[in-house]
């Protein structure tokens, strides 16, 4: 029998992970290429994405209640496919995607941090900054989930503050103003391609809830 339970996340810890995860991807990292990328329907995108997203989400539920696992997304997978190719590449793509997530925030973090300093953003610093915050997520993540679970409390208190700091701060600078708030044309600037891939940018900003499976493990 499983002994997860007793070193599991609590709700609270699974909902302010997922939660700092969307916010650090989603906002602080992304939230500039997806602008650049649809221009003027990136609030449009994000609606998109969140629609793709909770579908996903809501498959995540129905296996989560049918196949009760500490084991993520790997477990589910071979759950729905059995042991064989299918279930390796899926659980592949799965853990690449989570490689380049934690790459561009990590980056992200660098270039953020150095912006209080004289310092050029092709300095050496930005990746030796992004793999020291790495490291730290590292240690975290073998402490427990214990550890996890108030690291990821704590954080999310803090970026949810600093987030509607930053909001307030904008609106204030716009006068408040939601007159174009919804475009009122495409611009030709932009392809389709480049909605795409403003979409699929907006799609991995979601992914929070997949970071809550795969923090899970069996003992």
């Amino acid at each position: 029998m499983d002994k997860y339970k007793k070193n599991s996340l609590s709700l609270t810890g699974a909902v302010a992970l997922g939660t700092g995860v969307m916010i650090g991807a989603g906002i602080f990292a992304l939230l500039g290429q997806v602008a650049e990328l649809a221009g003027t329907l990136f609030p449009l995108a994000f609606l998109v994405g969140a629609v793709i997203s909770g579908f996903s989400a809501y498959s995540y539920i129905k296996l989560s209640n049918t196949y009760p696992s500490a084991g993520g997304i790997a477990m589910y997978l071979k759950e729905a496919y059995g042991k064989g190719t299918i279930t390796a590449a899926g659980a592949l793509l799965m853990a690449f995607s989570m490689i380049i997530g934690e790459s561009l925030v990590a980056r992200t973090f660098g270039s953020y941090t150095l912006q209080l300093f004289d310092v050029g953003e092709n300095s050496i610093w930005v990746p030796v900054l992004g793999v020291l915050l790495l490291v730290v997520a590292f240690l975290i993540n073998i402490s427990g989930n214990k550890v996890i679970g108030r690291s990821s409390q704590v954080l999310a208190v803090i970026k949810i503050g600093g987030l509607a700091i930053f909001a307030l701060g904008g609106l204030w600078a716009a006068g408040f103003s939601f007159g174009e708030a919804l475009p009122s044309s495409i611009s030709s600037e932009h392809t389709v391609s480049s909605y795409i891939g403003a979409l699929a940018f907006t799609i991995l900003a979601y992914k929070g809830f997949t970071t809550i499976t795969n923090s899970g493990g069996r003992l």
